[in-house]
């Protein structure tokens, strides 16, 4: 069974970080395409970052320069930087392998 796990939102303000974790299991995301999504209250799910199996990876527009997507294969865990942030990132933020997806992490920007 396939699990991919989301920690580490929580209440931040302008302005700061935080490090979003996905961990998998009953999986290798090793040679897999991931990517991170985000939710915010009354919108459509939107792509956030994506990273291809060989490493390329794609932003969206209003995270380019904040946010960066890595993976450690040893850890089998996929990771979200995000720096620099707005309230506008305020969201649930959701890991998939493009075939499962998450339960999701909130994060809130807010003073």
């Amino acid at each position: 069974q396939v699990q991919l796990v989301e920690f580490g939102g929580g209440l931040v303000q302008p302005g700061g970080s935080l490090r979003l974790s996905c961990a998998a299991s009953g999986i290798s995301i090793t040679n897999r395409n991931m990517g991170w999504y985000r939710r915010a209250p009354g919108t459509q799910r939107e792509r956030v970052a994506t990273m291809v199996s060989n490493g390329a990876t794609n932003y969206a527009n209003s995270v380019k320069g904040r946010f960066t997507i890595s993976r450690d294969n040893a850890k089998n865990t996929v990771y979200l930087q995000m720096d620099s942030l707005k309230p506008e990132d305020t969201a649930v933020y959701y890991c998939t392998t493009f075939e499962d997806w998450g339960q999701g992490t909130q994060v809130t920007v807010s003073s």
